[in-house]
């Protein structure tokens, strides 16, 4: 993918994290991706792939972060 694409769907995924931490809707990425879908397929697989590496991350440093306090 072009570097423009993968900055364009890294913005996209750190603003819709923002608005999914805020609001706690946990399913509103779904949303955006599918309005992004109707305009850019490239776009999309790009955005979902920002996502869901940003939330695997996320769940990753829970779960570190949860076994480096059981062993304090």
């Amino acid at each position: 993918m072009s570097g423009s694409t993968d900055r364009i769907a890294a913005k996209l995924a750190d603003e819709t994290l923002e608005v999914m931490t805020q609001t706690g809707n946990e399913r509103f990425y779904i949303e955006v991706a599918q309005m992004i879908g109707a305009a850019s397929q490239t776009l999309e697989e790009a955005y979902l792939t920002e996502i869901r590496v940003r939330l695997a991350a996320r769940k990753a440093m829970s779960f570190i972060r949860k076994h480096k306090k059981a062993s304090e």
